[in-house]
């Protein structure tokens, strides 16, 4: 659409900002009406959004409007997770809350692969196809409304009511500790090596995200490697997404058989090392035969790294508002991602693809230091 890499890291990483805060509207979500109708009211919405933002591709000052509206999405998108999530508690018993985690799971990746690769494919083919690129685009987004308009139908008519998704009177909520909660957080053993570590752990892969389609796509007299859009939604939305959910179901396996105190090191180096694959990309610009398993194996250990990472957060989310403190700790971690998005853009633009990427490896070196600082028991590792 002819915005430069600079503008498109900067503003997209700010999108992160409704994942960083929604623990302060989470109480809304409590309060008022039930988890199913937020469900259902954030559905509907989203479908809205993305209807206003498939149109607006189609005038001049797109940039402005698309990115207002994916803002607002951005934001409904963080409070359906609040909802879902709570929902999720409410209608079903524990036995059956361990019986759907993993099938929640594999539909949240399966949703992944779609976003990022398979609707990227489509319109890839519609670029070719209809020669207009906007129409294209206003076409792939729009379908993905029409997918969450059927949904929020389907729902309205078959998703439970559960007895206990009761709304709160909001005089109820008087005596929540929210200050409380948030020092006790705050308060814990070594809690600087802590958000260091949450804030620094994927520092470089942050950077590298936002940049790596982009430099997929870009032409190769700028430094990328000039790849269409089709072939950007097979490399990196479809087998780098299979790739990542093979990591990280590994991630889990020798977790669970080691413990995370052995592993968390290892799983870092994992995480991090394949970073150097798109040094050699950028060097060499191979053929795309080489580009499909050099991508899949960086989101792969990708996979298998962040697998450390999550299970770290929810060992640190302890004692009687573990639920809360897990929050804020996934707040920082989208903190994590935001901001070192923001500047990706200006840094690949100054320094060029090679240099960008030699960067990245470099800044997963503070992270993969804060590992030997960060409160770890042996025996609370399995």
């Amino acid at each position: 659409m002819g915005i430069d890499n600079t503008q498109i890291a900067l503003w997209t990483s700010f999108l992160y900002l409704p994942w960083v805060i929604k623990m302060f509207w989470g109480p809304i979500v409590d309060i008022y009406s039930t988890k199913r109708r937020w469900i259902l009211y954030t559905q509907f919405a989203m479908f809205c959004c993305l209807g206003l933002v498939a149109l607006s591709l189609q005038v001049p000052n797109f940039f402005f409007l698309s990115l207002a509206g994916l803002t607002i999405g951005a934001f409904i998108s963080a409070t359906y997770d609040i909802a879902t999530d709570g929902f999720y508690l409410l209608a079903l018993t524990p036995e059956q809350q361990a019986f759907f985690v993993g099938i929640r799971s594999l539909f949240y990746r399966l949703a992944v692969i779609f976003c990022s690769g398979i609707l990227v494919f489509i319109a890839g083919k519609l670029e070719v196809s209809l020669n207009n690129i906007p129409l294209s685009w206003t076409l792939a987004i729009g379908f993905s409304g029409l997918i969450l308009a059927i949904i929020f139908i389907i729902h309205r008519l078959i998703l439970p009511i559960p007895k206990s998704d009761n709304q709160r009177q909001p005089e109820e909520t008087d005596n929540i500790p929210f200050w409380t909660i948030i020092s006790s957080y705050f308060a814990q053993e070594k809690i600087i090596a802590i958000l260091a570590f949450i804030l620094l752990y994927r520092f470089g892969e942050a950077m590298l995200v936002k940049i790596a389609s982009l430099f997929l796509l870009d032409k190769q007299e700028v430094g990328g490697l000039g790849l269409s859009t089709s072939d950007v939604g097979l490399v990196y939305g479809t087998f780098g997404v299979i790739s990542l959910i093979c990591g990280g179901i590994l991630g889990g396996l020798v977790i669970s058989k080691y413990g995370l105190k052995k592993c968390l090191f290892p799983m870092a180096l994992a995480l991090n090392l394949p970073d150097l694959f798109y040094v050699y990309l950028a060097y060499t610009k191979p053929s795309l035969t080489l580009v499909y398993p050099l991508v899949s194996l960086e989101q792969f250990g990708y996979g298998f790294g962040f697998t450390a990472f999550s299970v770290y957060l929810m060992y640190i989310s302890q004692g009687e508002y573990k639920t809360s403190h897990f929050a804020i700790s996934t707040g920082i971690m989208a903190l994590g991602m935001m901001l070192p998005g923001i500047i990706s853009g200006y840094l690949q633009k100054a320094l060029g693809y090679p240099l960008f990427f030699i960067l990245v490896c470099l800044l997963t070196i503070p992270g993969m230091i804060a590992l030997f600082f960060i409160p770890l028991k042996e025996e609370s590792s399995k």
